[in-house]
């Protein structure tokens, strides 16, 4: 049985688990989708605009977020013809200036299409280190794993303008 935690802001960093041979494990898994960057802004506004609705919707979709555990809430975008633009979502975790996590599903709960998102902040020499974590990606599902790799590099690029902008 295994007893790791299935939300990734539960579990210790992989990369500082050793394996039965005494290797790390990668940082990132087939499973996971890994976007990693520092930004020369102080967590408070790396924070703000993780977490406060109007600045989201600025960088990534329009939304209805609240950081609170348990609340559920939407990001909405464009439909497409495979897909109606709707990010079913809840809190999961709220770490302030440190750590936020919700569960991320597209196409309903029969889809299969649920993922785990996970923010995780740390100082870093002039600013702070901004990982974003999408975990749950099955090996039938490359072609989801390849188009959120995009979204977040676009959304990251969005956040990385936003921060800028932000007093």
């Amino acid at each position: 049985m295994n007893d790791s935690p299935s939300n990734p802001a539960e579990r210790p960093n992989p990369a500082e688990r050793p394996d039965p041979a005494g290797r790390p494990d990668p940082p990132e898994s087939p499973g996971t989708l890994v976007v990693e960057r520092v930004f020369p802004h102080p967590p408070e506004k790396v924070w703000r605009a993780l977490t406060e609705s109007p600045l989201l919707a600025q960088w990534m979709m329009n939304n209805d977020f609240e950081p609170t555990v348990g609340h559920t809430f939407q990001f909405q975008a464009e439909p497409r013809p495979s897909w109606n633009g709707v990010v079913d979502c809840k809190v999961l975790v709220v770490d302030p200036l440190q750590r936020l996590s919700y569960s991320w599903g597209t196409g309903g709960p029969e889809s299969g299409l649920a993922w785990v998102v996970l923010w995780t902040l740390t100082p870093a020499e002039g600013g702070t280190r901004v990982r974003m974590e999408q975990s749950g990606f099955r090996p039938q599902q490359k072609a989801a794993y390849q188009g959120a790799n995009y979204g977040w590099q676009k959304f990251i690029s969005n956040l990385e303008r936003i921060l800028g902008g932000l007093d």
